[in-house]
């Protein structure tokens, strides 16, 4: 599976790069890419709800459901200040950068609407970047480590592009966590920007 999703990868880069995305079969996708992941986390909905001890987990869960999510965005948040100390990036950017946890399209622009071209610039390579390791880290880390540990370089793209790779590697209960995960990282990605950007 990870050679399929970087050689779809590369496909792409391709396909951008030489002009075919204004051939109709890939205008046709692109303009549709919400409606495919519709239906790609319909399927998933599907394979969960067939799995009749999974809304019961989550019930045994309770508050402790956010654990995963929090711990995520704190360790984003803090790899983000530490790579600043490194590189000289002054924290509040570096912050709000690692603020993106995978998810390049917005981060990209808000980072660069708050602080300039360049910081936009490094926020979309590092976000995708970040989604990029997860493909690869993934299986190793579900052999290596454990289910759960694989969320955590997903972070905000575990409900979405790095889904697939979840219900390739891990469990069903996973997969749940990882959705779950994805919802509340994603919704604190705008905030989080703007947040560190303004106040660290």
């Amino acid at each position: 599976m990870v050679y399929l999703a970087v050689i779809a990868l590369a496909g792409g880069i391709a396909c951008g790069m030489a002009g075919l995305d204004q051939n109709f079969p890939v205008k046709l996708i692109t303009a549709n890419k919400d409606l495919i992941l519709y239906i790609l986390m319909f399927l998933v909905g599907i394979s969960i709800g067939m799995n009749k001890g999974i809304v019961s987990k989550i019930r045994e869960y309770h508050i402790r459901i956010f654990v995963i999510p929090i711990g995520i965005i704190a360790g984003s948040l803090a790899g983000g200040i530490v790579s600043g100390l490194l590189v000289g990036i002054p924290l509040n950017q570096s912050a709000a950068i690692a603020s993106g946890m995978g998810w390049y399209s917005l981060s990209g622009v808000a980072v660069g609407n708050l602080a300039g071209a360049q910081a936009g610039s490094i926020a979309f390579l590092s976000n995708l970047l970040r989604e990029i390791f997860s493909f690869f880290s993934i299986p190793l880390i579900s052999r290596k480590l454990n289910y759960y540990t694989c969320i955590a370089p997903a972070g905000a793209t575990s409900e979405d592009t790095t889904l697939p790779m979840m219900i390739r590697y891990t469990n069903e209960e996973t997969v749940v966590l990882s959705v779950f995960n994805g919802v509340i990282c994603s919704a604190a990605v705008p905030f989080l920007i703007s947040f560190c950007y303004n106040f660290v």
